[in-house]
């Protein structure tokens, strides 16, 4: 009896330990592993790549949310996803603190929801939905993440405005507000969406400046849209995206001005007509007009043009400082433009005797501004002078070869 006594004793020793080696309270996960909570499935173990731990019941629906609940430090570019391995998902959104939502699609069988990879950087996120299991039940989903920390933020100021109507040699103009050390990556999440077929393509200016130009000026009455979705990008050195736009603007009817300074004339086409052959005059000797595809920056009913702006100052012999020059319309950054000039009418259209610009009648002036926008091509031809890069404008004065070599993606 004593040694059976002794046996029963031993057993129940034995469940004691095994029932103290396997249990855990509520809410605290076996070190290093993942845990189950009320919704099946659900999962705290952070910085991991999935957050759920699988059901036992095969009818339940089984949820996977990527990036772990908890997770730290994700990396922006990086896609959300909601899996159920045997439900259907519902109403799966991904929004940060502020009511912003990341974009993202169901698959066919609604099985897995995923995100564009479009996140903020420096951003606390929250999953939420809801998933039904092939027993009918629902299960409601919930985790949240952070991204990284980014040392600087990429943002883009755009030319030309949303809802701008512009010239058929019109760039499309992304200026970045720092470095873009990646260029393939960032231009990558760019695109251009036309009424009609337009082939174009992209043209790194600078590590700071993109631009977008068809091989042909742009057909005139076409609608665009400029989508720059970097939100996300990691545009290296630290760098990533904050922010996406999309621009929406249209082109008007086609103005294309053809300059020969040596005829001292200005001919305006409108939608492939000739309107109007206007007399002009051109840059003298020592200010001679740049010859090359200028396009219209700004205009101006009256601007105010000072020769200290381009170097000349009180006391030369050259210098001019006139308060009201009528229908200014920039072409060059450095200051050359077309406008009315009633003091040369004497020799508008015999002879150049500007700093510069092309002048021409008040009443020419006046027409020829009502007619232009900005982005209108100003062709200049009957100098040896050329244009500068950067001195404007001067897409157009690329070949399309040279131009779309200077695409990170050619």
């Amino acid at each position: 009896m004593r040694k059976r006594g002794l046996a029963v004793a031993g057993i129940c020793a034995m469940l004691v330990v095994a029932a103290a080696c396997n249990d855990t309270s509520a809410g605290d996960p076996p070190a290093g592993g993942s845990q189950s909570s009320s919704t099946p499935g659900a999962s705290t173990t952070p910085g991991g790549d999935q957050s759920q731990t699988p059901s036992t019941d095969p009818a339940s629906a089984n949820v996977t949310v990527t990036p772990a609940k908890n997770a730290a430090a994700v990396r922006p570019d990086q896609p959300v996803k909601v899996v159920t391995s045997s439900g259907t998902l519902e109403d799966i959104t991904v929004s940060d603190k502020d009511g912003g939502k990341v974009s993202g699609s169901f698959n066919d069988s609604k099985s897995e929801w995923t995100s564009l990879p479009q996140l903020k950087p420096s951003t606390t996120y929250t999953v939420a939905g809801s998933a039904q299991g092939s027993d009918g039940k629902t299960v409601e989903i919930s985790s949240t993440f952070k991204t990284l920390a980014a040392s600087s933020r990429l943002k883009a100021s755009v030319a030309p405005l949303d809802g701008e109507t512009v010239g058929v040699a019109m760039p499309i103009q992304i200026f970045w507000n720092n470095p873009v050390k990646d260029r393939a990556a960032v231009e990558k999440r760019l695109s251009v969406k036309t009424s009609v077929p337009v082939e174009g393509t992209w043209h790194w200016v600078n590590s700071k400046q993109v631009n977008y130009r068809p091989k042909e000026y742009w057909p005139a009455g076409t609608k665009i849209t400029v989508n720059i979705a970097t939100q996300g990008v990691n545009a290296g050195g630290g760098v990533w995206g904050s922010a996406s736009r999309q621009i929406d603007f249209a082109i008007g009817k086609s103005v294309v001005t053809k300059v020969d300074v040596k005829k001292h004339t200005m001919a305006v086409t409108i939608n492939g007509k000739l309107a109007r052959t206007i007399p002009i005059t051109a840059g003298k000797d020592g200010f001679t007009t740049r010859s090359g595809v200028k396009v219209i920056m700004e205009k101006y009913r009256t601007k105010r043009m000072d020769a200290r702006t381009v170097g000349i100052q009180p006391g030369d012999p050259e210098y001019y400082d006139i308060h009201d020059v009528q229908f200014a319309q920039r072409v060059t950054s450095s200051g050359e433009f077309i406008h009315g000039a009633p003091w040369s009418s004497g020799s508008q259209g015999s002879e150049n005797v500007s700093h510069g610009c092309v002048g021409m009648s008040l009443k020419d002036g006046a027409w020829y501004f009502a007619q232009t926008l900005r982005g209108d091509p100003v062709v200049v031809t009957g100098t040896a002078r050329g244009m500068e890069p950067g001195n404007g404008w001067t897409d157009w004065n690329d070949s399309w070869t040279k131009y779309k070599a200077g695409s990170a993606l050619a």
